[in-house]
C-alpha cells in the first residue's frame, strides 16, 4: 500500500497521507513520500492547486508514529527526525501554487503543523484539531508554532498553542485557523463546489497571487525560526519527562 498518494485530477494535485488504520500518522517512509511528492506536483502543469487530505473518515493525521519516533531518545537524534520533517513543512509553505488543507477527521499535533503550513484550511463539521504536543512535554517541532502565528492572529495562535487543548471545526473558524467548514451533508460536494472557481483560473494567474502571499515574508527570517523550534523540541524530546508521557500515552491505547 502506497503511504502517501499522489493524484492529479481537475486542475488539483491531492497528496493523501494513506494509513488511515495509524490515523495517516507521519513515520520516516513518509516524510520521504511527502517530499517527493512535494517535488512532483510542483512543476507539473495539471496542478493549479495543491490540496492535502487524509485517507478514510476519522483522521486527516494525527501527527507522528509515536510508535515510531519513540525509539529516538536523543536530542541529535530528535533532531534529525525533526528537521527532516520540517523542511517538508517549509516546503509546503513555500510551495509555488496555493495549499489546502482539507481536514477530514482529527488533525493534531504535527497533523495541525502540516495544516498550518498550507495557505488555507478547510473543515468537515465534526473535525477536531490542536496543538496537543504540550500534553507530551514537548512544544511543536516541524515549524508548527512558526507557521500558525504567521497563518491566523498571534494572540489567537499562542492561546490554541499554550493550552494544548483540541478544538472544534466551528472554534477553529472563529478563531481563523480554518476558512470554511464543510456542509454536514455532503461535505465533499461542498469542498468541490468551493474550490472549482480556483481551479478554473490561468495557472500563471495562480502562481502569480502565491508569490504575492510570499513576499510578504522575510523567508530568511522564518526559516531561522523554524530551526530554533526544531532546536527547542529536540531538546525537549530529550528530557525524561516526554519519555514518560509517550509511554503513558502507548500504554493507553
Amino acid at each position: 500500500m502506497e503511504k502517501v498518494k499522489v493524484e492529479v485530477e481537475n486542475g488539483i494535485g491531492w497528496v493523501i497521507l494513506n494509513q488511515p488504520e495509524r490515523y495517516n500518522a507521519i513515520d520516516h517512509d513518509m516524510i520521504v513520500l511527502l517530499d517527493n511528492a512535494l517535488e512532483k506536483l510542483k512543476d507539473d502543469e495539471g496542478a493549479k492547486l495543491l490540496v492535502m487530505t487524509g485517507a478514510g473518515e476519522k483522521s486527516f493525521c494525527s501527527g507522528g508514529d509515536l510508535s515510531v519516533f519513540h525509539q529516538l531518545h536523543t536530542e541529535d537524534d530528535a533532531y534529525e527526525m525533526l528537521s527532516k520533517m520540517g523542511e517538508v513543512l517549509l516546503k509546503i509553505f513555500t510551495f509555488p501554487k496555493p495549499t489546502i488543507a482539507l481536514l477530514n477527521g482529527v488533525a493534531v499535533g504535527g497533523g495541525c503543523e502540516i495544516a498550518s503550513a498550507c495557505d488555507l484550511r478547510v473543515a468537515y463539521p465534526n473535525v477536531k484539531f490542536g496543538f496537543i504536543q504540550g500534553t507530551l512535554g514537548i512544544t511543536t517541532g516541524w515549524g508548527g508554532s512558526t507557521f500558525v502565528m504567521e497563518r491566523m492572529n498571534p494572540e489567537s495562535a499562542f492561546e490554541i498553542l499554550i493550552s494544548a487543548n483540541k478544538y472544534s471545526a466551528m472554534e477553529g473558524y472563529e478563531k481563523g485557523f480554518i476558512q470554511k467548514v464543510l456542509d454536514t451533508e455532503e461535505p465533499l460536494n461542498d469542498f468541490n463546489e468551493w474550490i472549482k472557481p480556483f481551479t478554473m483560473k490561468n495557472p500563471a494567474v495562480q502562481r502569480a497571487y502565491k508569490q504575492r502571499r510570499l513576499d510578504q515574508y522575510e523567508l530568511s527570517n522564518i526559516k531561522r525560526r523554524v530551526d530554533k523550534e526544531i532546536r527547542e523540541c529536540a531538546r525537549l524530546w530529550a528530557t525524561d519527562d516526554h519519555h514518560e508521557a509517550v509511554k503513558t500515552f502507548l500504554n493507553q491505547k
